[in-house]
């Protein structure tokens, strides 16, 4: 059942990385290096700046699914056509703002000019700062453990929980950043920082930074991303009554992460602790030896302090922050990509790029919380770039905001807890349900049934 709640329930596949550490940023080559193929109307805008972006961390080639079903089937390929035309005149009505502007559309920038709008500085990774941050927090992890188990009253356990859970949150965004490289420029540094910050919440490491890697490579493309993956009409329609509620009704969808991490995922075979799993090289199974083995080492030590502290205060002091953890990260990585007041797009075959998929991610503004877990909303620039240290990334979109245009959304600004963003993430698990089968670009469609029954249930 879990199985099935993961891959075809949440959309939540893995995150597959393909290197040992940080995305290698190259210098933008000449325009004029290199031989061009022609290319279409639809895609000029973006077309000359595409070699370069692949260069960056994306995939060399895409297969699509659809393209594969379709293949030599003219008839089938005729409706298919005339399905798109109907989704792309759909697409004018809910992803354009009312001026014309249609987000699914070619930008007429790369990410040449993105990158040469962000002063140089923002690049410049700082292992001592860096280290500041890890300080900080485990300093005011500690201090609300200590606190909490000193006074052991049940009017301050409900903010104790709410408090650790988002410093555990706090904590993987760092271990996040020592995954991507952004952390500092030491490969050994950012793993040994990264496994005693991801074990200690139960995240094994490696596992999950070798998998989170294509997400960055393929995010908005509709069969290969791996963050919150839409499902496809075809497949929407084949799950069960259950399979579709425990995907769209709070709070099941905010419990997703420790499924992706042990279960299947489409496409693949066993888990992020699974050094022969399908998400992983042969060339990476040492890497994901040891981040089993660190996981395994903090369950001992939790099953230790379990036997000493007895079950219950374990399951106050660690457990339920852990929980809240765990809804914190599935709360932040899912509205990084749903929710917009208008529709965005999600791509296939050759309208798919590195740039335009990156254009498809959403800023949050999350109030006080915003310091706290280290300007994580700050997510167009962090998906385009993720070599740009956490602390550098609100600069480093005030810079590029010139040059995305209307291409990029600014958030609504939070009061100082982000209560509003519970009212998105209901109204996205309401309405974006599943995307068509035919068409290169396709957005969320909503299933009435679905709706009205996620509604009764509020």
């Amino acid at each position: 059942m879990a199985r099935l709640v993961l891959s075809e329930c949440c959309g939540l596949t893995p995150l597959r990385l393909r290197g040992r550490g940080a995305i290698a940023l190259p210098a933008p080559p000449s325009l004029a290096a290199g031989p061009r193929r022609p290319v279409s109307a639809a895609a000029a805008g973006g077309a000359i700046h595409r070699e370069w972006a692949l260069r960056v961390s994306a995939p060399t080639r895409l297969t699509s699914v659809v393209e594969e079903d379709n293949r030599g089937e003219e008839v089938v390929e005729e409706e298919a056509r005339g399905s798109l035309a109907a989704a792309e005149a759909a697409a004018g009505e809910v992803g354009g703002d009312g001026d014309g502007f249609d987000p699914g559309a070619p930008p007429p920038f790369g990410l040449a000019e993105i990158r040469a709008a962000i002063p140089k500085h923002c690049w410049v990774k700082d292992p001592w700062r860096s280290m500041s941050y890890v300080l900080r927090d485990v300093v005011v992890v500690l201090g609300l453990a200590a606190a909490a188990a000193r006074v052991d009253s049940w009017l301050v356990w409900p903010l104790y929980w709410a408090a650790q859970g988002t410093m555990f949150w706090a904590l993987f965004v760092l271990g996040h950043d020592c995954g991507h490289g952004s952390f500092s420029s030491n490969a050994k540094l950012n793993s040994v920082v990264g496994h005693i910050l991801h074990s200690s919440i139960l995240v094994p490491y490696h596992g999950w930074r070798i998998s989170h890697r294509t997400h960055h490579q393929n995010h908005g493309h509709v069969e290969k991303d791996e963050s919150w993956q839409p499902l496809s009409e075809r497949l929407y329609n084949s799950l069960d009554y259950m399979t579709k509620k425990l995907r769209f009704t709070m709070p099941f969808p905010m419990l997703a992460f420790p499924l992706y991490l042990f279960a299947r995922s489409p496409g693949k075979k066993g888990s992020h602790f699974n050094p022969s799993s399908d998400l992983f090289q042969p060339n990476e199974k040492k890497d994901v030896i040891t981040s089993t083995a660190s996981w395994l080492a903090m369950v001992g030590i939790l099953a230790g302090l379990t036997f000493v502290m007895g079950p219950l205060k374990m399951l106050k002091l660690y457990a339920v922050p852990y929980v809240i953890f765990v809804m914190w990260l599935d709360f932040v990585t899912y509205l990084h990509h749903h929710g917009h007041e208008d529709k965005l797009p999600w791509y296939r075959g050759k309208e798919w790029s590195y740039l335009r998929g990156g254009l498809t991610t959403l800023d949050r503004d999350y109030g006080w919380i915003n310091n706290v877990h280290h300007d994580i909303g700050t997510h167009v620039i962090h998906h385009l770039f993720p070599q740009i240290p956490h602390y550098h990334l609100v600069e480093a979109t005030e810079a590029a905001k010139p040059v995305l245009g209307k291409y990029y959304k600014e958030p609504e600004k939070s009061a100082p807890l982000p209560f509003h963003l519970l009212g998105v993430l209901a109204k996205s698990l309401n309405s974006d349900h599943y995307v068509s089968d035919a068409g290169d670009v396709v957005y969320y469609q909503t299933d009435l049934k679905t709706s009205s029954s996620a509604q009764s249930s509020d």
